[in-house]
């Protein structure tokens, strides 16, 4: 059996590994916030909007997961993420408006 060498953004730059992982810790407090106003929103608007929030800071957790890590598959996870975000966010916007997804 050989060793597989694994390399993580520690090892190439301490410096950029601690600014990542703060950025991570900041996206997931921020994302957990929002839920609040998912929660106690007042409007199905603000609902929407709290949802699209959550789900770009998704999205931006992936794409900081796949730089600490250094595997690039979390950046194809990312964009499939944020393509169904547009489209779900579309879809109840216009759902929110007319009343009807589809005509």
């Amino acid at each position: 059996m050989s060793a597989v060498a694994t390399e993580t953004l520690a090892d190439v730059s301490p410096t950029l590994d601690l600014v990542v992982t703060a950025a991570l810790v900041v996206s997931a407090a921020l994302t957990l916030l929002v839920s609040y106003r998912i929660i106690k929103g007042p409007t199905v608007p603000d609902r929407v909007v709290a949802l699209d929030v959550i789900g770009t800071n998704v999205v931006a957790i992936a794409v900081l997961y796949a730089m600490a890590t250094l595997q690039g598959f979390f950046i194809d996870v990312s964009l499939v993420l944020a393509i169904i975000g547009f489209m779900s966010t579309v879809t109840v916007a216009r759902y929110v408006t007319e009343g009807d997804i589809i005509e």
